[in-house]
């Protein structure tokens, strides 16, 4: 019976560890990228003002993207 070498052995070398991005630490990402100051709101609060949050949604839409 033959075996296949790359299901058999173990990998030389393990793989690099990738961060771990979340949904909320995106979020904030890209809120600093355009510069929004925090200040005394939190974005999750800023968010549930429609109104006020698509000013921020709007920029990062029209961002560059690398």
């Amino acid at each position: 019976m033959r075996h296949i070498q790359g299901l058999v052995g173990r990998p030389e070398e393990k793989r690099p560890l990738l961060p771990r991005h979340r949904w909320n630490g995106n979020i904030k990402m890209h809120l600093q990228e355009i510069g929004w100051r925090r200040g005394s709101m939190n974005w999750t609060d800023l968010a549930q003002d429609r109104d006020r949050w698509q000013a921020p949604v709007n920029t990062m839409i029209n961002l560059p993207v690398p």
